[in-house]
């Protein structure tokens, strides 16, 4: 009898942008980050970007979709931008029902998006949590590009690896660690916050120096 010992290390790294109107064309981060996942050896010309969005920050900002499309036609070289977003429910909605990452699923194989493509979340933590946990398992990986629209999503949610749903009344209980492609942290998003909402990202930053950076508490 014998066997084989398999071992492997895998390192990851990304960025974490932090920027303002993003999708204002005078600003090159977004279509930066997007030509750099242009992969030479590969024929594609283009790139798919897919977007799924949170109802409640389409809502707030309703000429979102508009500008990001105004934008993508400056890089039209770059960008094939798919013409209609996937918009689910923020909140702890978007991850207990199935439905949501099956709608983002869905459009992941009606648009043909595949491991050169980019998925974009564009929303709180769990649509964030919702979308990365689709995008992981979509072709054993799709790339993830993060924009957090909160401040709890922009120090928590979108920072590390984590993706998930909550299943059998259990929060996160499907789930996966894969590093997104990278994070863009725009502070014209959390113009539209409410007091509430502050505090709530507030608060996770003071726990998480409190646990582990006294000089930045």
């Amino acid at each position: 009898m014998s066997f084989i010992k398999q071992k492997f290390t895998i390192t990851y790294s990304y960025d974490v942008h932090f920027s303002s109107s993003i999708f204002d064309k005078s600003n090159p981060l977004f279509g930066s980050i997007i030509r750099s996942g242009l992969i030479s050896e590969t024929a594609h010309s283009s790139i798919k970007v897919l977007i799924v969005l949170d109802e409640g920050v389409y809502n707030c900002h309703q000429n979102l979709f508009e500008n990001i499309q105004s934008y993508c036609k400056k890089f039209r070289q770059e960008f094939d931008l798919i013409p209609a977003p996937v918009i689910i429910n923020g909140g702890e909605t978007a991850k207990s029902d199935p439905r949501y990452s099956e709608q983002i699923l869905s459009a992941i194989d009606k648009y043909g998006i595949d491991r050169h493509s980019f998925l974009v979340a564009i929303g709180g933590g769990s649509v964030i949590d919702t979308a990365g946990y689709s995008a992981a398992i979509a072709h054993r990986g799709v790339r993830l590009i993060r924009i957090p629209t909160t401040v709890l999503a922009q120090n928590d949610a979108s920072v590390g690896v984590k993706n998930g749903i909550n299943a059998f009344g259990k929060k996160n209980f499907i789930g996966t660690f894969v590093p997104p492609f990278a994070v863009i942290n725009d502070s014209e998003f959390l113009k539209t916050l409410d007091d509430r909402d502050w505090i709530a990202g507030i608060s996770e930053a003071v726990k998480v120096a409190l646990l582990k950076d006294p000089e930045f508490f």
